[in-house]
């Protein structure tokens, strides 16, 4: 006669899947928290839930249509431009706030961020604290309002080519045009003028082997190209107001309706 399993002996499978539980999330957990330490070098992130304004950082190089070197710290514009149209399409974001610490890039991709920036329906502040270099400039000013850091720096200089240039007069033409673009944006966006912008792009010995101008917090207030020095807190403050206006705007567009 066979002899029949003693059931007793088997393993209580139940019992031994409730006491991995805790013990999975606890692994979990340390696995998070090892990962924000790595990230970030913290432990606690500050929670955004519930507020209404994004933050769009743009560092290191703005990355256009060639991709720079993996020890590059970039900004690349197929990662923003994303960015901005679900901004404009998401109902819960009233307010953008652009900081910038940027050596420049890229002159088309840094005018096509600007454009969109600037044809944003939602209110925009820009913040400029290290630098906003070169095509930083348009993206600077595309917001509806600017600020520098007192310590800020921008540098103005003519628009130049990498690599094989061709030798003929349609190569200063295309040059030219693309100066122009970057130009008339400035000027359409901030309050400096057109003569004291070239003057500050094409000014020689302020840069010590190239041409431009290095424009430092105050002066570039003074000139007319940001609005307000100030930080942090000065940005958010006003980017609060002009979402408060807007709101107020909306409202008396629903009761006249």
């Amino acid at each position: 006669m066979p002899e029949l399993p003693n059931y007793s002996e088997q393993p209580n499978v139940q019992e031994e899947t409730k006491t991995n539980v805790p013990e999975k999330k606890e692994e979990q957990d340390q696995g998070s928290l090892l990962s924000k330490i790595q990230t970030l070098g913290q432990t606690n992130i500050p929670q955004m839930e519930g507020s209404s304004i994004h933050c769009l950082t743009i560092v290191g190089q703005i990355e256009g249509h060639v991709q720079l070197p993996p020890n590059n710290k970039t900004t690349k514009y197929e990662h923003l431009i994303p960015q901005l149209v679900a901004i404009e399409q998401n109902p819960k974001i009233e307010g953008v706030l652009v900081i910038l610490n940027t050596v420049g890039g890229d002159v088309e991709a840094g005018l096509a961020i600007s454009e969109m920036l600037a044809s944003l329906s939602k209110p925009t502040v820009s913040l400029v604290l290290g630098g906003g270099h070169s095509i930083g400039v348009p993206i600077a000013v595309s917001a509806d309002y600017s600020f520098i850091a007192e310590t800020a720096t921008m540098t103005i200089h003519p628009v130049r080519l990498t690599g094989l240039v061709i030798g003929v007069p349609q190569t200063f033409e295309y040059l030219d045009k693309m100066q122009e673009r970057v130009i008339n944006f400035v000027i359409a966006h901030s309050k400096i003028t057109e003569e004291k912008f070239k003057e500050l792009m094409f000014s020689k010995g302020n840069l010590t082997r190239d041409i431009g101008t290095n424009v430092i917090g105050k002066d570039a207030v003074q000139y007319g190209l940001i609005d307000e020095v100030g930080g942090v807190g000065q940005a958010l403050k006003k980017l609060n107001g002009f979402i408060e206006e807007k709101r107020k705007d909306n409202d008396c567009q629903d009761v006249m309706q």
